[in-house]
């Protein structure tokens, strides 16, 4: 069969002369196998995302057992599986079975609502069980599936397709046995058992795709950590700052890859985040939890321990205002972009909190309008793709292709202000005391005026596809204005 690649293991032992083809049905799981992602960890997620109360009623669904989990959260939600990320190495295996005559089912531990809108949607199934189905006492999984399909079919009478090591036991009385994307270790106790596996698709490790998730280019938006640093001309403060840095990058990770968990139907439905790890079924969700939460302990104990409370504090506020983005902020008019230009300020506050370096109000008022200015940009470069691939709404956002003259509107005069305050900022006082040359943080408005325009014009041009500050941290000239501002800077406090 053209869709098997190569053996696995051996195979070993006494063996019945085999029934023809076409009687021997083809037994396929669905999660992780035909579907490349968890449709229980998704249905989960999503409904605690969505209703963040639920999460309260899990322990009493996990004492009634698997099965009674499984049905107490189908009684809330089924991932659509128009959306899921379907493996096309076993959908071809399938459809070589269907094209030999032969039955075809689909037999899975995930609820039996799931497996049947998942068999309803794709039509390729002649049958389609799951746990709870009539019939079907236990969770379908492990030996209670093999000791099933034994039942149903006689041992060494189906072919299974499955991917991890809970299928063992399944291999273990099927006539052929294939793995998709199984790990080493699952192959060698396949091998150990006496299972002649045939593997589909070769086995990716999950960590490149999870190290992916947590997006490390958008860790230089935290270099908005040092700047309280870089306006008190005082170095001293440095180390602390960096481990403030570093501490708001491992936070903002993790809530990258919760945000990129609850937002798995809009991105599954958008041309360029259905790319994504778990979107693309590359990572899957519980391995992403268990990071996510490891990267918050990390940060949380780094920041308690290693630095002023007050830094503590601060990233709490900015972890519970992150987490309200993604789950409701985002979703409503203008109060997206507010709370992501609050997001931007709080981290020069941090700055401040890690060092003890007191802020200019100037610059905490230059900040707001500057990432005002910014925020708006990145919700106008959504809505120009959308404009390019004739969509007029977005999923999972309030944001319609009409909005995109007001909100360049918005943006171009909060640039402006940002430059005016900037240029009020240079005269304080306080802030001349701090610079041998003042007069020269003029020549930085020059600069953000260009930086800025040439922003907009970017962004109305389509070529806008990040965050506008991970965006300047990859184009050339946006670096080159980077490096002339801090060049002013420095050349203005000696």
């Amino acid at each position: 069969m053209s869709a098997a690649g190569s053996e696995i293991g051996a195979l070993v032992g006494h063996h019945e002369p085999p029934l023809p083809q076409t009687t021997i049905p083809l037994i396929v799981d669905l999660d992780r196998t035909l579907c490349r992602s968890d449709t229980m960890h998704e249905a989960l997620i999503g409904l605690v995302a969505s209703r963040p109360v639920w999460i309260f009623r899990l322990p009493s669904w996990l004492s009634s057992g698997k099965k009674g989990f499984k049905h107490a959260l189908a009684d809330q939600r089924t991932v659509d599986p128009a959306q899921l990320p379907y493996d096309q190495d076993v959908v071809n295996l399938i459809e070589t079975a269907r094209a030999e005559g032969r039955q075809v089912a689909l037999i899975s531990a995930s609820d039996h609502r799931q497996v049947s809108a998942v068999a309803d949607h794709l039509g390729l199934f002649d049958e389609a069980v799951g746990t709870g189905a009539t019939g079907v006492p236990d969770n379908l999984s492990g030996q209670a599936k093999a000791d099933y399909l034994v039942g149903r079919f006689g041992e060494k009478g189906f072919d299974y397709v499955g991917d991890s090591a809970a299928d063992l036991a399944v291999w273990a009385v099927a006539r052929q046995a294939y793995g998709i994307r199984v790990s080493a270790g699952t192959a060698k106790k396949a091998q150990a058992q006496g299972t002649r596996l045939l593997a589909l698709g070769e086995a990716v490790p999950e960590l490149p795709a999870l190290l992916r998730a947590c997006r490390p280019h958008q860790w230089a938006k935290n270099l908005l950590v040092l700047l309280p640093v870089l306006t008190a001309h005082d170095l001293s403060h440095l180390p602390a700052a960096l481990l403030g840095m570093l501490c708001f990058s491992l936070a903002a990770s993790a809530i990258y890859i919760v945000n990129d968990l609850a937002d798995l139907p809009s991105d599954r439905a958008h041309p360029r985040k259905r790319f994504r790890p778990f979107a693309a079924g590359m990572a899957s969700a519980k391995n992403g939890l268990i990071l996510a939460c490891g990267l918050l302990a990390v940060s949380g104990l780094a920041a308690l321990l290693l630095l002023p409370v007050a830094f503590f504090w601060t990233l709490l506020v900015y972890l519970v205002v992150t987490s309200a983005y993604s789950f409701s902020l985002k979703r409503k008019m203008m109060v997206d972009v507010v709370a992501l230009a609050a997001l931007y300020t709080l981290r020069i506050v941090a700055g401040s909190a890690a060092t003890g370096i007191v802020l200019s109000p100037w610059l905490l008022v230059f900040s707001m309008f500057l990432f005002f200015a910014l925020a708006t940009i990145k919700r106008q470069a959504e809505l120009e793709d959308m404009l390019v691939r004739g969509s007029d709404k977005t999923a999972g956002r309030n944001m319609m292709v009409g909005d995109l003259p007001i909100l360049q509107a918005m943006s171009i005069g909060a640039a402006q202000a940002a430059v005016l305050v900037f240029a009020l900022y240079s005269q304080d006082p306080q802030v001349q005391e701090n610079f041998s040359k003042p007069d020269m943080l003029l020549l930085i408005c020059p600069v953000l005026f260009f930086w800025l325009g040439r922003m907009q014009l970017l962004t109305r041009r389509g070529h806008m596809t990040d965050d506008p500050i991970v965006f300047t941290f990859r184009d050339r000239v946006g670096l080159i204005c980077g490096a002339l501002m801090l060049a002013i800077f420095v050349i203005a406090g000696r």
